[in-house]
């Protein structure tokens, strides 16, 4: 439990000033809660004496004792408000500040951090688990500092009059906090547990939404719940059985704190019937003991959460500390932009992919890559653009190393066009932008009209401010592809990798989209991989790749000398393509 706040107070960092002030003013505002109760415990014994003739009630003492009490309560909730105002502001400061981190973490991690990592691992953490935090955090820490202060200061007053009773409190306290300490070693250990239920049901609902048109198409609805059901199932019995651990501990708490309290209230009973206390004092110790625990109570719930903020904090250092990939990476300019593979061997985890990969691809030059499907072809441009680290070998890019780079320095240079698009779901300006986030309107608009866009854009509704659906579903692929590479048309990289930037484009957009991949290529590097011999038969040199290796390398007309994969390719391309359909 101490561990687990000693770890928030070090979360806040350059916070922590705003932090001990708060529990400055929380003090005093503790202070100027438990003054009003002297004055009252003082007041109805002034009141108590005057009736039974021992002493003359100045009826002065009435308007002055309000007047008091009126500040007094002013000031408490002056400290409050301050308080609040210094501490309550940190925990959406923080949060924004780690996603932020996260996210720039998340971008210098290899891809196949994404594949050890569940997606919905990553999303409960970077939501669920900044949430937690974001909400609980300084409030638990506050519940928790705020409490026993609030405890200490009362128990000081009751020490100055009378050490008895105080003991009495201390008592109590110390019993209710035995009682915590199981409650937060409970936190700690199903903490985990909890989490995970809720990264599992995170995911298992990804998975559902993702798979609804597979499911509808094949009418599987009631199979494709099942996964579902079971996580949901599976995180209501892990809730009711951690919130069950935790009831006899906690009602134990609150009983121990209810018995101090009690006992409290009778011992300065008996004190002032034996006239060790004077009946002001009297009162005020009994008026004491029903609010002295009153910050003490809802401590159970910060040792509740405790357990569930240190597990979260741990996901979130998982994040932001993982293997950053340009670790050792520097900001490199390039005079040049050729690339070259030098004895590259790589795979995914047990699976090789690559088997002593060489090649140089000459800046201002094209290149296509041909090979059936998963050859490593994709895993080529992959490691081009260090999504991922080749286990051996060494490729350069201008000259460099890939591993001496930045991501963003390295990155810099490259433009990608996908076959599947991704598409932000935000305005088509923005989606544009992004290859280039201060170009100007003019910049924009001449990278759309290069990629044959301009014209369906200003036809949609709002033009270029369109929002479009997330992963861009309510535009067509054609449509999609071409503001992809407008995207990359705006961004200017010297060197450009096409991943089957066609293989699925129907015939009426194809000319457009070659079009726009023309003006998107003038000038630059160009690595394609394509399947249509139209695409790749002009090419500087074509790298036919095998099972991991190159087997052929050359031009079309070269190539189709030799017999080999590539020939024995373009002929069963062109069978294909040159198929029809023949009646009887």
């Amino acid at each position: 439990m101490f561990r687990t706040i000693k770890r928030i107070i070090g979360w806040c960092g350059e916070f922590k000033r705003k932090l001990y002030i708060g529990f400055i003013f929380s003090f005093f505002s503790t202070w100027f809660a438990a003054l009003p109760v002297m004055v009252a415990a003082y007041t109805v014994g002034l009141l108590i004496e005057d009736a039974r003739g021992n002493v003359v009630f100045d009826r002065k003492w009435i308007w002055l004792s309000l007047l008091i009490l009126a500040v007094l309560v002013f000031l408490r909730f002056l400290f409050d408000y301050l308080r609040a105002k210094f501490q309550e502001t940190i925990s959406y400061e923080l949060v924004a500040r780690d996603r932020l981190a996260i996210g720039d973490a998340l971008k210098r991690v290899s891809l196949g951090y994404f594949q050890q990592k569940d997606s919905g691992n990553i999303l409960n953490s970077i939501t669920t688990g900044l949430h937690t935090l974001e909400n609980m955090g300084m409030r638990m820490i506050d519940n928790f500092v705020g409490g026993y202060l609030n405890f200490l200061v009362i128990f000081l007053c009751l020490l100055f009059i009378s050490p008895v009773v105080s003991l009495i409190a201390v008592v109590g306290a110390a019993v209710s906090f035995l009682f915590l300490l199981v409650v937060s070693r409970h936190s700690v250990k199903n903490a985990p547990v909890a989490a995970q239920a809720g990264r599992d049901l995170t995911g298992a609902t990804l998975e559902y939404a993702r798979g609804l048109p597979i499911v509808k198409s094949f009418g599987q609805g009631g199979a494709s719940m099942a996964a579902m059901s079971k996580a949901c199932q599976d995180s209501r019995d892990i809730c009711l059985k951690i919130e069950w651990g935790y009831t006899p501990a906690n009602c134990a708490h609150l009983l121990a704190l209810k018995v101090a309290s009690v006992t409290l209230g009778g011992a300065a009973c008996y004190l002032g019937l034996t006239g060790v206390l004077a009946l002001p004092m009297m009162l005020m110790f009994v008026f004491f003991s029903f609010g002295i625990f009153a910050g003490l109570e809802p401590i159970s719930d910060s040792a509740h959460v405790l357990g569930v903020i240190d597990n979260a904090m741990n996901q979130l250092d998982a994040l932001k500390m993982g293997n950053y990939i340009d670790q050792d990476g520097k900001e490199i300019v390039l005079n040049h932009f050729d690339v070259e593979f030098r004895q590259v061997n790589f795979g995914y985890d047990e699976r090789r992919v690559l088997w002593d990969v060489s090649f140089t691809i000459p800046e201002k030059t094209s290149t296509a890559i041909v090979g059936p499907s998963g050859s490593g072809k994709t895993t080529i441009c992959s490691l081009i653009a260090r999504f991922y680290d080749v286990d051996s070998g060494s490729i350069l890019v201008g000259g460099h190393d890939v591993t001496e780079f930045t991501c963003d320095s390295l990155l810099r240079n490259i433009s990608m066009v996908f076959q599947n698009v991704y598409l932000f779901h935000d305005t088509i300006r923005s989606n544009i932008c992004f290859g280039k986030p201060g170009a100007t309107e003019q910049e924009m608009i001449a990278a759309a009209k290069k990629a044959c866009c301009h014209d369906f854009i200003m036809a949609l509704p709002h033009g270029y401010d369109t929002v479009i659906g997330e992963g861009g579903g309510t535009l067509s692929g054609g449509e999609k592809q071409r503001i992809s590479i407008a995207r990359a048309i705006l961004k200017d990289a010297p060197i450009i990798i096409l991943d089957e930037a066609t293989a699925s484009i129907d015939p009426e957009n194809e000319h457009l989209i070659q079009e726009a991949i023309s003006q998107l290529t003038k000038g630059k590097t160009i690595i394609t991989i394509a399947h249509r011999l139209a695409t790749i038969e002009h090419a500087d040199q074509i790298l036919v790749v095998d099972d991991g290796r190159i087997v052929q390398c050359g031009t079309h007309a070269a190539l189709m000398r030799q017999k080999g994969r590539y020939r024995s390719f373009v002929e069963t391309r062109e069978r294909a393509e040159g198929w029809k359909i023949t009646g009887n």
